[in-house]
């Protein structure tokens, strides 16, 4: 039989989830403080605390340092076959979208990149990192990088705006196709201190290597995303825009 434990945390879930799904608890909206909830549910911080996780494992709630446990928005549907930009496919679903500019460099490429874009060793990129925000919350955070000799000038441009868009209107360049690789991973280093999240917490990767219209290599997405903030979805047999 399950222990009291087991069913507290069951019922403490049941009901937090209960509460979301009828609206009484609106996405974006604060939870009381684990003093509070302790007192209402009469249970103890550690069965909470467990009930907290499993909601958060489910992405029904999220947290972000220093500031609580938060109802989770719904998941932006991430299609990987979309042809139009990001900010177009967000605002298609009805979401507020937003890009903030983290930061724009030179950089030595490392192990991983040199193999993704097939570069020879020592070889310095463009780097250009950003923030996503959904409806006000931070949900990825993107490292790009690019070959400096394709794009000359770019790091003087505005790339809180479609980087897309920036190649087709200065560079004449058009994405031909795009290889996608989605896995889990853990948030560590600038990636949790971007996204504020507590390091080690669980994120999804999606590395995206795009080739032009020649067929030629163009850049490398690295797009780290809060796991409850993203849902993949692939239909093989739409038709895209």
């Amino acid at each position: 039989m399950p222990s009291t434990s087991t069913t507290q945390i069951s019922q403490i879930r049941q009901s937090l989830e209960n509460q979301i799904d009828t609206g009484l608890l609106l996405a974006g909206s604060r939870l009381p403080s684990d003093r509070v909830l302790c007192e209402l549910f009469d249970t103890t911080r550690i069965t909470l605390k467990d009930a907290l996780l499993a909601l958060e494992a489910d992405g029904r709630i999220y947290r972000e340092k220093h500031k609580g446990w938060r109802i989770s928005y719904p998941r932006l549907d991430y299609n990987p076959l979309y042809k139009l930009y990001f900010q177009r496919m967000v605002t298609l679903q009805n979401r507020v979208v937003e890009t903030k500019v983290v930061a724009t460099r030179e950089v030595l490429a490392n192990a991983v990149v040199t193999r993704d874009m097939e570069l020879p060793p020592l070889f310095k990129l463009y780097q250009i990192c950003r923030l996503r925000y959904l409806d006000n919350r931070i949900v990825s955070y993107v490292e790009h990088f690019l070959k400096p000799a394709r794009f000359p000038g770019i790091l003087d441009y505005d790339h809180s705006q479609s980087l897309t868009q920036t190649y087709e209107q200065h560079y004449d360049l058009h994405f031909s196709r795009s290889r996608f690789t989605i896995y889990p991973v853990a948030a560590y280093g600038d990636v949790a201190q971007q996204l504020n999240v507590t390091v080690g917490s669980p994120i999804l990767m999606i590395k995206r290597i795009n080739y032009d219209q020649h067929g030629m290599l163009v850049d490398c997405d690295h797009e780290y995303w809060r796991h409850d903030a993203v849902r993949i979805v692939v239909d093989s047999g739409e038709q895209q825009p």
